[in-house]
């Protein structure tokens, strides 16, 4: 396949390409900028081998599609650079190796980010992504419906303490334990319509708490079985790390997942992060902020900033 600016490589069926050609080093042009929009838009996560970016370059790149936060609302960021958020896992030796999407606890989750690999293990440490566009349209009529009509609360509180519902049965611990001063919630719809592309996909992930108006053993059995659909195999793509390369995934109709595969060998990876929009339901319904100010992240060199709708 082709654009008009470069060639791209489908990867599978459903999700993923790789972009061929750039030099990511350079400056875009506008139409390459709308062209790399929108292939991201299509193919929901995109990669750039052979690139030879530093973290003022990635944090430049990155500024081509949006307002750039703080590297992570509740985690220090890189020394120096204050948007970039380091994965330094032969360190912490804790990993993101289950299915999630990034902050959604927030009430504007990030549009998308920009990854960058700088140690690459011998073996092992690719990352899954996974549509959830595609998943919801997979759901029987029935489970369409039902979904359309949910909201469920997501809370950062479930990362670092004993999760109500843990998609993959263990949690991710390599950012601190939020204390009253950072803990977020979220009351976001489970199915929320993507603000350019108007599809809908499946918003869950380890971060929902419950979901509105349910129990908890409920609100388990239903997150799962709507999970089972974006976690199926035709829905995913698989990425082999090398040195040089960068990811770039649209956060609002994606989860991923890191592969925990490698041992004890170095993998390290640096975040930049694109800020996002409040989701909405099917209805134009935005998300609601239960608890917790995200603006100190969100507002991050956004001047006009304008909020979610917060909890009387």
């Amino acid at each position: 396949m082709k654009s008009n600016s470069f060639d791209i490589k489908q990867l599978t069926g459903r999700i993923g390409a790789e972009i061929l050609g750039l030099d990511l080093t350079k400056e875009l042009t506008k139409d390459l900028i709308r062209d790399i929009r929108q292939t991201l838009l299509q193919y929901k996560v995109i990669f750039f081998r052979n690139q030879n970016l530093d973290a003022q370059g990635q944090i430049s790149f990155a500024r081509n599609f949006g307002e750039v936060t703080k590297a992570h609302p509740t985690a220090p960021s890189l020394p120096d650079h204050p948007e970039v958020f380091d994965l330094n896992y032969n360190k912490t030796t804790n990993y993101a190796n289950n299915w999630h999407t990034d902050t959604t606890f927030l009430d504007r989750p990030p549009l998308g980010y920009i990854l960058r690999i700088l140690e690459v293990p011998p073996v092992g440490g690719d990352t899954l992504w996974a549509n959830t566009v595609t998943a919801y349209q997979d759901l029987p009529i029935h489970l369409r419906c039902l979904a359309d009509q949910l909201w469920a609360v997501h809370t950062n509180a479930n990362n670092y303490v004993t999760p109500a519902i843990n998609l993959a049965n263990e949690a991710i611990n390599f950012r601190t334990i939020p204390d009253s001063n950072n803990r977020y919630e979220t009351l976001h719809p489970v199915v929320r319509v993507h603000p350019e592309s108007g599809e809908r996909g499946l918003f869950i992930d380890e971060f929902v708490h419950y979901i509105q108006g349910l129990s908890t053993s409920e609100s388990i059995n239903l997150v799962q079985l709507f999970q089972s659909y974006v976690t199926r195999p035709e829905n995913t793509v698989r990425w082999r790390w090398q040195l040089g390369d960068i990811a770039f995934w649209d956060n609002r109709v994606t989860q991923h997942y890191a592969i925990a595969d490698y041992g004890n060998h170095a993998r390290r990876v640096q975040r930049v992060t694109i800020a996002g929009d409040i989701p909405v339901n099917i209805e134009g319904k935005p998300s609601v902020v239960i608890k917790g100010d995200s603006s100190e992240f969100t507002q991050y060199n956004t001047p006009n900033f304008i909020g979610a709708k917060t909890v009387e």
